[in-house]
């Protein structure tokens, strides 16, 4: 029998929603302003979502996807400034007991990761890390079809390695799609304009590709010898750049990684927007990936 869950996704600005059923079809999407979680606005709009498509729907249970670094109890352990007064916001606890339905909550990068391992790129592997390469850099860990989050889940703070003292900044702050936009803005060409003009042969944005891409491939070199994964998965908008990208990876990781140690293979995320919600519904959609 087709069941019916209900997946949220969190971020700073909006709260995605949509149903989602055990055959993976994607139903009444919709999503609502988190208003800076004033006065705990995210989970009073989590409960009363669910409220709503409880009087339309048979749910079997609810998937939250969320920003920030979530605790062995669904609850928020950490919360940047992205979201005001989101620390502490006890999701899973609070959700079950005003729907009384099992309830999995997950950090937004897992989420996207555990997302392509039901129906994406990772489908094939229970062996894969993902990074996500926007305003920041995300990590993800996918070992043996179980999420590795760390001790105190903390692990794959992966935006945060690699701290150059001579310029004071950490990974994300020279990897991310966030440095490629400011390093192109002095030339008033957007992210997706530089990636069109290398691609048709513009040599000079080729380079600047390149130095970031650079960039890039020594976080992925970490990872590839920290963590011997089958496929390091890039997610974030500018994975809409395929080939192109991968490609512009994997030739700078040749140069970072001893020959003959470079097996992962990189690819792009195929999931867009949906895999957060997949992601966060994973620990129902499909019970060999284990959280």
């Amino acid at each position: 029998m087709t069941k019916t869950y209900l997946a949220f996704d969190v971020g700073g600005t909006t709260i995605k929603y949509a149903l989602v059923d055990s055959d993976l079809n994607i139903t009444e999407p919709g999503k609502v302003d988190t208003k800076h979680n004033q006065d705990g606005h995210i989970l009073k709009q989590l409960i009363e979502i669910s409220h709503q498509f409880q009087q339309k729907h048979l749910l079997s249970g609810i998937g939250v996807s969320t920003a920030g670094i979530v605790g062995n109890d669904g609850g928020i352990l950490y919360a940047g400034p992205t979201i005001p007064n989101y620390q502490g916001t006890k999701i899973k606890q609070e959700l079950e007991e005003a729907t009384t339905l099992p309830v999995f909550v997950v950090n937004d990068v897992d989420a996207a990761l555990l997302g392509e391992a039901v129906n994406g790129t990772a489908k094939e592997t229970k062996n894969a890390y993902c990074i996500a390469l926007g305003t920041g850099i995300g990590g993800a860990n996918l070992q043996n079809g179980k999420l590795i989050s760390g001790q105190h889940n903390y692990a794959n703070s992966i935006g945060y390695i690699l701290y150059e003292k001579e310029t004071n900044t950490y990974y994300e702050q020279r990897a991310s799609t966030l440095a490629l936009e400011a390093a192109l803005k002095q030339y008033n060409v957007g992210v997706i304009e530089a990636f069109a003009l290398a691609k048709s042969g513009d040599k000079f944005y080729t380079e600047i590709l390149q130095n970031w891409a650079y960039e890039v491939a020594k976080g992925l070199a970490e990872i590839v010898l920290l963590f011997d994964p089958e496929i390091i998965v890039i997610g974030g908008a500018v994975s809409q750049q395929g080939d192109y990208l991968t490609n512009l990876l994997t030739e700078q990781l040749k140069q970072l990684v001893p020959e003959g140690l470079l097996k992962a293979k990189v690819k792009t995320a195929e999931l867009a927007d949906q895999a957060q919600l997949l992601g966060a519904l994973s620990k129902f959609l499909k019970e060999e990936v284990e959280v």
